[in-house]
């Protein structure tokens, strides 16, 4: 299957993409009740796996791009747990409670209707109403959505659970923080686990537990709901040394050579037209050339464990998928593979507490990165080729935060377009999962529940785009905006990445947002703007900008 992505153009490209699609027939049969099979990966970039350009091994998801549909305009939150909390409750991260991160609420957000911190009673739970339908429903790895008992997934619709409870923090068993004021708390099947095995790995017992799972409930004639949620590739990067081996000195060369050679990949899968002006590397950030002899080597190490972390990833999902297939269940099993936001650009001090005698605990010489008591992160310049080609990264409304590489299996679809390019979000897989699920969803919303505000991706799937939406979609986190309407998008960053006004941009003609049409079309940013003010009050969103820390834009 030839991938195509149309009207490619990002912030280092100039001019406009075209391309043709391909006609292709779709068709559906009849077929038992899917499985479903939701896989998120955790601050992954867009163009990291080898299907979207990069240069990382991940024959398991690309066989799945081959095979399947690549989703090439999948849009998720600026962070881990909105994303999440969307995905579980179909309704807008404001109303289900995480209006925005736990850690980073501002005095006049917390406490606050929508600000809970966890997910609150106003909203369904997917995994809740599946389990009602006569789905098993499991969860292995990231819940991010709550800590106490009462807000566990066995209190929302979990059968079977084993989770980390916060956003992240060590792969290993030392359960290390990601800064001191955290604390690292697993729970199984709603119980609090105080240790570890001495040789766990995040991504290995995540796929053990789902695997447990599936073998033990197997006869029971039942589907199930499996929402794997790998903490894989967020820092601290940590992945097992063979892994990290297979890529020693690939990242030598630097990240401007990695960017145009993974700019080459997009051209020969057809990403981008053979014509394309070559990338050029953004002046904010440092050259390769401008890093000591000993910077290099360190950043060429850290992102050979982030290239590490997602290629064993790739592989403990091939583990899953050989079992669906071993046990026929491959053919009948809704599959959705992508990653909560864009990759994290910021280091380890922006974390709330951090300190540097907590920093300095860890052994970070080159050849420890990546293994025990090590803790690394990728940083703005890799973030940068991790998103290419879109604008900034995770925390941002800008592209480079909300977009996200997807790739989706479909049961009862013969043939289908080879990829999907309607502007699709995290919010609308619970009507489409419940959709081919043929749970009666429509019956539930009563004055109990907030609306959904997805749609089913049926459609697509029958070969109709785009999506036909009643309404855009409003976006804030930490004072960043944005809002969608059919092309447009307005959108707002503030200091010191934007001024905290408003830009336009056309995304069928600049998908990348680097043409502000603000002053062009102020008719249509005023619109804009009226409605995304609109959407604030609807959903009561409580406008406190936080400092957002420049460190994110240094080496």
């Amino acid at each position: 299957m030839i991938l195509r992505l149309l009207s490619l153009i990002s912030l280092f490209l100039s001019g406009c993409v075209s391309g043709t699609d391909k006609d292709r027939s779709t068709t559906s049969k009849s077929s038992p009740t899917p499985n479903i099979l939701i896989i998120v990966a955790d601050d992954m970039g867009y163009t990291d796996l080898g299907s979207f350009g990069g240069e990382i091994r991940t024959p398991t998801l690309d066989r799945l791009a081959e095979e399947g549909i690549q989703v090439t305009n999948f849009h998720v939150l600026p962070t881990c747990s909105p994303t999440r909390s969307v995905l579980l409750s179909g309704a807008d991260n404001h109303l289900n409670g995480l209006g925005s991160m736990a850690t980073t609420l501002t005095p006049r957000q917390r406490g606050q209707p929508g600000y809970e911190g966890h997910l609150n009673d106003k909203v369904m739970r997917l995994p809740k109403l599946l389990q009602n339908a006569g789905y098993h429903t499991y969860i292995a790895g990231k819940w991010h959505l709550g800590h106490d008992e009462k807000d566990s997934p066995s209190k929302n619709g979990f059968d079977k659970s084993f989770v980390l409870l916060p956003g992240g923090g060590s792969h290993y068993a030392d359960k290390k923080p990601l800064s001191p004021p955290q604390e690292m708390v697993y729970r199984s099947n709603g119980l609090v686990i105080p240790d570890l095995p001495e040789d766990f790995y995040s991504t290995r017992n995540y796929t053990d537990s789902l695997l447990t799972w599936l073998g033990q409930d197997k006869g029971t004639g039942q589907p199930f709901f499996a929402y794997l949620a790998y903490t894989a590739p967020h820092d601290p990067l940590h992945a097992p040394e063979e892994y990290i081996r297979k890529y020693a000195n690939l990242y030598d060369e630097g990240y401007e050579i990695i960017l145009k050679k993974r700019f080459e990949r997009l051209k020969s899968l057809g990403l981008v037209p053979p014509d394309a002006p070559e990338p050029v590397w953004p002046a904010q950030l440092p050259s390769w050339a401008s890093l000591s002899l000993e910077e290099q080597l360190i950043s060429s190490r850290t992102m050979a464990v982030y290239a590490a972390m997602i290629d064993y990833m790739d592989g403990q999902i091939s583990r899953v998928f050989d079992w669906l297939r071993e046990n026929n269940q491959i053919d009948n099993t809704f599959i959705v593979f992508f990653s909560d936001n864009g990759a994290n650009a910021a280091p380890a001090t922006t974390y709330p507490g951090q300190t540097d005698e907590y920093l300095a605990s860890f052994d970070n010489h080159p050849d420890n990165i990546g293994l025990a008591n090590s803790y690394v992160a990728t940083g703005p310049t890799w973030a940068t080729v991790s998103m290419f080609p879109h604008k900034f990264f995770k925390g941002f409304t800008t592209e480079g935060g909300i977009k996200s590489p997807c790739i989706m299996q479909v049961p009862g679809i013969d043939r289908y377009l080879s990829d999907i390019h309607s502007l699709t979000h995290v919010a609308d897989l619970f009507p489409t999962i419940l959709d081919f699920a043929s749970v009666p969803f429509n019956r539930e919303l009563d004055a109990r529940f907030e609306t959904l505000i997805g749609v089913s991706m049926r459609p697509i799937f029958d070969g109709r785009e785009p999506l036909e939406r009643s309404g855009g979609i409003g976006y804030e986190i930490f004072g960043n905006r944005a809002y969608f309407d059919h092309d447009w998008k307005i959108v707002s960053t503030i200091p010191p990445f934007g001024d905290g006004n408003w830009e336009l941009h056309n995304l069928s003609k600049d998908p990348y947002e680097r043409s502000d049409l603000a002053t062009q079309f102020p008719e249509k940013l005023a619109e804009l703007a009226l409605k995304w003010q609109e959407y604030s009050t609807k959903v009561g969103v409580i406008y406190d900008p936080v400092k957002m820390n420049p460190q994110m834009l240094k080496k």
